[in-house]
Parts: structure tokens; C-alpha cells; sequence
């Protein structure tokens, strides 16, 4: 089974577990509407099944990157314009990458500390 990070991050809400406020966009303009809503500065994310967004690239646009701040709405709908529809490439897609289909727009935190959960299951 394969989830989005905000699939993922919605389980740990149901859990009582924190994690930031974000909302899912497939359009700019509605990225644009959910950082206006989160407010203050918002992390725009790809949305694809595979891991290494923040380093992974557009195919055909290589500045853009898979993961990025965004001072204000109307930077948040320019990134997600950039990445909407076309293939991010990482180190686990391959080299035809994945289409981005949405974007998570989530309220940029400061980090002091960053951990990563994954889990595996063999039915056998």
C-alpha cells in the first residue's frame, strides 16, 4: 500500500499525534486559497509516491524542485503552477519521474529536529 504524506500525516492526526496544518491543492489557485487560509509563510510539496521530493527535480525544468517555502499565496501558487502536471524526477522514480497531480501546502515550521517514519509489511 502506497500513501501520500498527507494521507500519512491525517493518520497521525486520528492518533493524537501533532504534526502541521495542511491542506491538499490540485489547482494554484487552490494553493494560493490554502496558504492564504494557513497564513504566514507555507511549505509547498509535491505530492508523488516516491521519497527524495526535496531534492527531486522537474523533468523538463531542473531549478524546480519538488519542495519549497513560499513567503506568501502568491508564491505558494506559483510553485504549485510549476509543479502541477508535470514529472518530478528523484532518486526513486527513475529518470521518467512522476506526474504531480497535488501539492500539499502546509504551515512552514522552524526545525529543530527532522525524523522520518516508514513502515514495510511482508504478508508472506
Amino acid at each position: 500500500m502506497k500513501i501520500h504524506e498527507y494521507q500519512g500525516k491525517e493518520i497521525f492526526r486520528r492518533f493524537g499525534i501533532p504534526v502541521p496544518d495542511g491542506v491538499v491543492a490540485t489547482t494554484a489557485e487552490q494553493a494560493e486559497q490554502a496558504a492564504h487560509k494557513l497564513g504566514g509563510r507555507v511549505v509547498v510539496k509535491a505530492q508523488i509516491h516516491a521519497g527524495g521530493r526535496g531534492k527531486g527535480t522537474r523533468k523538463d525544468a531542473p531549478e524546480v524542485r519538488g519542495v519549497k517555502v513560499a513567503s506568501d499565496p502568491k508564491a505558494a501558487a506559483a510553485h504549485a503552477e510549476a509543479l502541477l502536471g508535470h514529472p518530478l524526477v528523484t532518486h526513486q522514480t527513475g529518470a521518467a519521474g512522476q506526474i504531480v497531480r497535488r501539492v500539499l501546502v502546509e504551515r512552514a515550521s522552524d526545525i529543530a529536529q527532522e525524523l522520518y517514519v516508514g513502515m514495510v509489511l511482508d504478508r508472506d
